[in-house]
């Protein structure tokens, strides 16, 4: 698996220059992850982001104590967020491949597709309490850590593996990151320019007040009706699986 990322923070009065959104890539463990600050801390003083920053690094140092071909997700998981003190809580969605199959543990309403040549999608489900409301990784949120999704997504080589937090998957529909990510690849483009081409394509159609989007559907079926895109971050990781 070779992954290269981007990462666009929202433009508003309250954001932090950072961000909410928090990544990182292990090529040595073969893992990933996205973590997405509940923005509502902004309201009580507290860096939303710093929460998903620091998790996101904990978990970098759990995975590197694994022992080799033996990584338990949910145990690293567990890990860091016992070791993350950050006020806040955030999402997650980590990966790890081995053996030809994803192995992945997921928090709230991050995710990923993994599209494969052919017109083949598997996109996971998302988690939340309630329209806009997450399940979330937090001291108030312990209890959490038992609703963790594990499952595995067997993967073949030439398969792209999207992961994103909410910002990517609230604005574009499975088949326009699909459609972007194709063309994008079609020069045989490092994974990182292809994720800042997703992101970019996210973004936009975040400005876009007019524009149909997920988020849109989404807060009809609840009742709250909101039009366009949603401003927020933007995280996304693209990886190519490649052969051993």
């Amino acid at each position: 698996m070779i992954a290269g990322a981007f990462y666009i923070a929202k433009t508003k009065v309250n954001s932090t220059a950072q961000g909410d959104d928090a990544y990182f890539i292990c090529g040595e463990k073969q893992t990933i992850g996205v973590a997405d600050g509940v923005g509502g801390w902004a309201k009580l003083d507290v860096d939303p982001g710093e929460y998903a920053r620091q998790l996101m690094i904990k978990f970098f140092k759990a995975i590197l104590m694994e022992p080799e071909g033996k990584i338990n997700l949910k145990r690293v998981l567990n890990q860091a967020f016992l070791d993350t003190n950050a006020k806040g809580s955030s999402t997650a969605c980590i990966i790890n491949l081995k053996d030809h199959c994803l192995h992945v543990a997921n928090v709230g309403d991050s995710g990923f597709m993994l599209i494969r040549k052919g017109g083949g999608i598997y996109k996971s489900e998302i988690q939340q309490r309630s329209f806009n409301h997450p399940f979330q990784l937090g001291k108030l949120y312990a209890d959490v850590l038992d609703s963790v999704q594990q499952y595995k997504v067997d993967v073949e080589a030439g398969d792209i593996l999207i992961v994103g937090t909410d910002g990517l998957f609230d604005n574009m529909f499975e088949n326009q990151i699909k459609d972007v990510a194709e063309k994008s690849t079609e020069g045989g483009i490092d994974p990182a320019q292809v994720a800042r081409a997703v992101a970019e394509s996210a973004y936009q159609i975040s400005l876009d007040k007019n524009a149909t989007t997920p988020f849109m559907l989404a807060s009809s079926k609840s009742r709250r009706h909101r039009s366009g895109g949603k401003v927020d971050d933007i995280t996304v990781i693209v990886a190519y699986i490649v052969h051993d």
